[in-house]
């Protein structure tokens, strides 16, 4: 059941009995056939516990439970759409981020210190993204929400990257990321380039950035 862009701010998802997906409260455009759209108090997949997780995490977006037989295009915004496909792998990502996600994805969160020590809180703290962030993880697709449109960068151990963190959308693979920092004395007398801060992803896999750098 991936997700088909129709053009760059709409998705088309195609239902079968049986299967489900989640999306953004309120994110449905138009939908043909039989679908059933169900408030999700729980917030997404993985039971109680993992949703007292994710509001203690802050990363418990209302989503609704989509079900039924037929086709749903889904936007919001006026958001860019990037449709993500995972193949067993796990996608890191702002949970405000989430436009829709196959049911066949666990969903959890992580702290971001985990990944990039004392400077992985830091970035989330210098990007305003907090100190955990949504995994999902498994086969199935994703639709994320971006401003402007979306490259995906791959990352391969001889060629770590450097992202502007408030550019940053996404990443996936087996990667690790941190906050880099080149403050001088510019930057202390406000005189510096503004680009004093990178997040730093090393390893393998792909981050995706957007064309701009603005948060949603």
């Amino acid at each position: 059941m991936p997700f088909q862009e129709i053009n760059s701010k709409v998705v088309e998802a195609t239902l079968v009995p049986g299967q489900r997906l989640f999306s953004q409260r309120g994110a449905m455009l138009a939908y043909r056939g039989e679908v059933a759209f169900t408030p999700n108090t729980m917030g997404g997949q993985g039971g109680l516990r993992s949703m007292i997780g994710r509001r203690v995490a802050g990363e418990d977006t209302p989503l609704m439970t989509v079900e039924g037989s037929g086709t749903v295009l889904f936007g919001h915004g006026g958001h860019h759409i990037q449709v993500i496909n995972l193949s067993g792998d796990t996608l890191y990502v702002e949970a405000d981020r989430l436009l829709a996600f196959e049911g066949t994805l666990e969903q959890g969160t992580m702290f971001l210190g985990s990944q990039g020590g004392v400077m992985g809180m830091v970035r989330g703290q210098v990007s305003g993204q907090g100190l955990f962030t949504t995994t999902l993880k498994g086969h199935g697709s994703v639709a994320v929400m971006a401003h402007g449109g979306v490259i995906e960068i791959p990352i391969t151990p001889q060629r770590p990257i450097h992202v502007d963190p408030q550019a940053y959308v996404a990443h996936h693979g087996a990667v690790r990321n941190k906050l880099s920092t080149a403050l001088g004395w510019r930057d202390m007398v406000g005189r510096g380039s503004g680009e004093a801060f990178q997040l730093e992803l090393s390893g393998s896999g792909a981050v995706f950035v957007q064309a701009s750098e603005e948060k949603l």
